[in-house]
């Protein structure tokens, strides 16, 4: 132990050594955020790559993984790895799995959803979805959180905070819903506010924090999966209801002036076809989306499973039947159209699509393609990668990466010394 009842960290053999670790630790300890931010996103898998990255001596690279495993977040591996510079092996780098965990939530129309989720992206743990969401969203949103407290009481993980994710845009600054069409929550619910409290009251620590289900999905998708490397990243997804949209510049959402860009699911794609709940006609978000899938193949929803898996094993098990293919090839048409759109608008690098989009991609990928490039401006010029989300419940890894981003930005002042 050190004198102030600390353990010694890497290099305090002996007190030269120490000194000298300070010393590094200090010149790096503004890269402590960055550092973690690399190794969280796969970006430096060795200590050699994490040099070269942050553009600093191997010394302070060294100082800095160790000072992060020493927080618990990160482990060192000194066994020898991929090569370094000039050949030399190079120790690896990994998130420590038994390290603190973010609770996320994810409220859908057909559930609610609890996860523990670590560094990494990685999901430690989850709570079964429920598949009743009352007009109150105080008791939905209690009933998640205490999901939650269980999944932490039972692993004994530390809780960094909490992040939700809701089928509806977030206004900021101040976390209301203000259109949860879907789920019959009043218009402008301060969904942040009642989920702060129902973590406080749950006595767990940190921030609590909420966003659009989308947006988080796509923020998860950019730092974990089929997002990545990506500078202007565009995600469309539809999942149990509704369509949805996000943008992410250069690692960052876009998320407007107020938090209202991209509701994509009111895009007109069709001026004579189905009304709309915002109150036009033929928009993405009825045109495109689970149910406009089950209606226009014939079949009569039913309430045993949620529409987004009727519609997914209809797609799976159904193909082949002729309204069914059919069914799959007017949603096809009618995406691609509003993906085409935003494709002028925006002039993406990569564009990703969830939920039953991304199977409609796994049916018919050459249609899809075909009809965003001949609608498309740029299209015509050398195409728009179009691929499928990778992660599972993306919208639940993205809300944990509302709860890490603080300590991502400063790991020290979130976390203290390490105990």
């Amino acid at each position: 132990m050190n004198g102030n009842g600390a353990p010694p960290r890497v290099g305090d053999a002996n007190g030269g050594s120490a000194a000298s670790a300070r010393t590094r630790l200090e010149r790096g300890r503004g890269a402590l955020g960055p550092a973690l931010e690399l190794v969280h996103t796969g970006r430096a898998p060795t200590r050699a790559v994490l040099t070269a990255e942050l553009g600093v001596t191997r010394a302070t690279a060294g100082a800095v993984a160790a000072e992060l495993e020493a927080l618990g977040l990160i482990r060192v591996d000194s066994r020898p790895g991929a090569g370094g510079a000039q050949g030399r092996p190079s120790h690896r780098l990994a998130i420590d799995e038994n390290g603190p965990v973010a609770l996320a939530a994810q409220v859908h129309p057909d559930g609610f959803r609890a996860a523990l989720v670590g560094l990494g992206g990685r999901i430690v743990a989850t709570a079964p979805g429920k598949l009743t969401v009352s007009e109150d969203p105080a008791q939905v949103l209690g009933a998640v959180v205490g999901a939650g407290a269980g999944l932490l009481a039972e692993t004994g993980r530390r809780c960094v905070g909490a992040g939700l994710a809701v089928p509806s845009a977030v206004a900021e600054p101040d976390g209301t819903a203000l259109n949860p069409l879907h789920l019959a929550w009043p218009a402008g619910s301060p969904v942040r506010a009642i989920f702060e409290q129902c973590v406080k009251d749950a006595g767990i620590d940190g921030p609590a924090l909420a966003g659009n289900d989308v947006n988080l999905a796509a923020l998860a998708e950019h730092r974990h999966g089929a997002g990545r490397g990506a500078q202007h990243l565009l995600c469309v997804a539809t999942g149990h209801r509704g369509v949805g949209g996000a943008l992410v510049l250069d690692g960052r959402l876009h998320s407007g002036s107020s938090g209202l860009a991209l509701e994509v699911g009111h895009l007109t794609v069709n001026p004579e076809g189905r009304a709309c709940h915002c109150g036009g006609r033929g928009c993405l978000d009825v045109e495109a989306d689970p149910l406009a899938f089950l209606t226009a193949a014939g079949r009569t929803p039913g309430p045993e499973v949620s529409l987004l898996q009727q519609a997914r094993d209809l797609l799976r098990d159904g193909y082949g039947e002729p309204a069914v293919r059919a069914a799959a090839e007017e949603l096809i048409d009618r995406l691609g159209l509003g993906l085409a759109g935003l494709v002028n608008i925006l002039n993406p690098d990569r564009i990703i699509l969830g939920g039953l989009h991304r199977e409609l991609l796994y049916a018919d990928p050459e249609r899809l393609r075909a009809v965003v490039a001949d609608r498309s401006l740029w299209g015509r010029s050398g195409g728009v990668p179009i691929l499928p989300c990778t992660l599972d419940h993306n919208s639940l890894v993205g809300a944990a990466e509302l709860a890490w981003q603080p300590v991502l930005d400063d790991p020290l002042g979130r976390l203290g010394t390490a105990a």
